[in-house]
């Protein structure tokens, strides 16, 4: 069979027959224009991947990573001992599907909005200002949040004292922080998020839109029955990507907003400030990549196994 015969036949085959290379030979512009990314990918995650042996060796700068002693899962001693892996973990993992499940709830309904919108000046005053909080320093957002709860002079208790009310004491009171760092969350990465979701918006052929709204369908039907089914892949691969870091916390947010507070340690505490206290005074590479090791293969794990439900149900939605 010539090679032109083979390129017929593998244009006409589905996708879930094709060989390898038959797959590759039909992509190969897409695969020739996502190089640069292959390269920075091989460059930076799996060429310091040998890196990983750090979390196995007592760390001597002198020698380095490979010539350092080797001792084991002795770095993840402390972490295990700590009688805090499962708290810290559950914390952890618990705000991440919060910021998760929220934030791309939030992403997309503020991109159908702007989707909405008729006016285009009108549309990009609010991308700019929904924009603007992702931009803002962590430092600046603790700062804000502690003017704002702060039990003396913040501006809440201000105007609880105005209205003669009972002051509110957030930062002796652990219960109200996983709603209040929810919210800050989501306003700081909302707008930014949504560009996404609104790029994808913006793919969905226009011709199908036009065909609805000739036929009557209105807004409600519109959204319902062509964009959210439009979104599907996009939230699905958006979530799997999302997945890979469930086990990591943003350590900027929790560090600047709460601090070294120790009244609220029992649910404001993830894996990153915990370590950031425990080896403060004495800071080792080997240690810290042992932590990060440990919240990698959770990730994984997660991913993969996501992934295969995904490809049970949709393997046109799958990664890989």
């Amino acid at each position: 069979m010539s090679n032109n015969t083979a390129v017929k036949t593998a244009k006409k085959k589905p996708v879930s027959q094709m060989t390898f290379g038959q797959k590759v030979w039909r992509n190969r512009t897409l695969l020739f224009m996502c190089i640069p990314a292959i390269v920075f990918f091989i460059a930076f995650s799996y060429a310091p991947m040998p890196g990983i042996y750090v979390a196995f060796v007592k760390y001597n700068y002198g020698k380095g990573i490979f010539g350092s002693d080797f001792v084991g899962f002795k770095n993840f001693e402390f972490l295990f001992q700590s009688g805090k892996l499962l708290e810290l973990t559950r914390n952890t993992i618990l705000y991440n599907i919060a910021f998760i499940v929220l934030g791309n709830f939030l992403a997309i309904f503020v991109a159908i909005l702007l989707n909405e919108m008729q006016s285009k000046w009108f549309k990009k005053v609010s991308q700019t200002m929904m924009f603007l909080p992702y931009f803002i320093s962590q430092v600046l957002v603790g700062l804000l949040v502690f003017n704002l709860l702060n039990y003396d002079t913040g501006f809440v208790n201000t105007v609880l004292n105005k209205l003669g009310m009972e002051p509110w004491g957030p930062y002796s009171d652990a219960s109200v922080w996983p709603v209040l760092l929810v919210i800050i969350h989501l306003w700081q990465t909302t707008g930014y998020n949504s560009v996404v979701y609104f790029a994808a918006i913006m793919g969905i052929d226009a011709e199908i839109i036009e065909a609805a709204r000739v036929d009557g369908a209105n807004a409600w039907q519109k959204i319902r029955y062509i964009i959210l089914p439009g979104l599907r892949q996009t939230v699905v691969i958006l979530l799997l990507f999302a997945l890979g870091g469930i086990v990591k916390g943003n350590f900027g947010l929790f560090y600047n907003i709460v601090g070294k507070n120790p009244l609220l340690y029992s649910t404001t505490d993830i894996i990153e400030t915990y370590v950031y206290r425990a080896t403060m005074t004495d800071f080792n590479f080997a240690t810290a990549s042992a932590v990060g090791l440990y919240q990698s293969i959770i990730g994984f794990v997660m991913v993969m196994v996501v992934n295969m439900i995904v490809k049970k149900i949709d393997p046109d939605y799958s990664l890989f």
